[in-house]
């Protein structure tokens, strides 16, 4: 597993996009022959990554959009981005 601290850039690289499939009504992340379908929160934590707000920043702003404490959250976000980290479909800039 990849490690991951508050001052980590999580960043989407290149060759990988966020695309809605406007048929099936859904986001989904494009990668090299893969496609994942996203969830609204997968989705909504993709959408806060800008190769520029390291992990701590994308976590509090997640808390104050979804009005929780970003203690309740962070395990959450961390082990998503992780997860895409580990399949190499996030850069994870330290």
């Amino acid at each position: 597993m990849t490690g991951i601290t508050s001052t980590t850039v999580p960043a989407i690289p290149r060759g990988v996009r966020l695309h809605e499939d406007t048929v099936r009504g859904l986001w989904v992340l494009l990668a090299p022959e893969r496609t994942i379908n996203l969830d609204p929160i997968g989705l909504a934590i993709l959408q806060q990554l800008d190769g520029v707000r390291n992990f701590g920043d994308v976590v509090q702003r997640l808390a104050n959009i979804y009005d929780a404490p970003a203690e309740q959250i962070e395990g959450d976000v961390a082990e998503f981005i992780t997860g895409l980290a580990d399949r190499r479909i996030l850069d994870l800039n330290q």
